[in-house]
């Protein structure tokens, strides 16, 4: 098990390529507007099936 962490830390340090500081900003903004566009679809879908399920169970009654 120790092996395998020293070979993990060797293999971040020499083989991967990091983005610059720039870069990285760049791409934290990109997740955090697709993170938002897709809870508000989740929300939307949600909101339009509770409408739906109230709809139908109240047309029963």
């Amino acid at each position: 098990m120790v092996n395998y962490i020293k070979e993990s830390f060797e293999e971040l340090r020499a083989n991967v390529t990091w983005p610059s500081w720039a870069e990285g900003q760049n791409l934290m903004v990109v997740v955090a507007v697709f993170s938002i566009l897709f809870s508000l679809a989740v929300w939307g879908v949600d909101t339009a099936l509770a409408k739906l399920i109230k709809l139908y169970f109240g047309a029963i009654n």
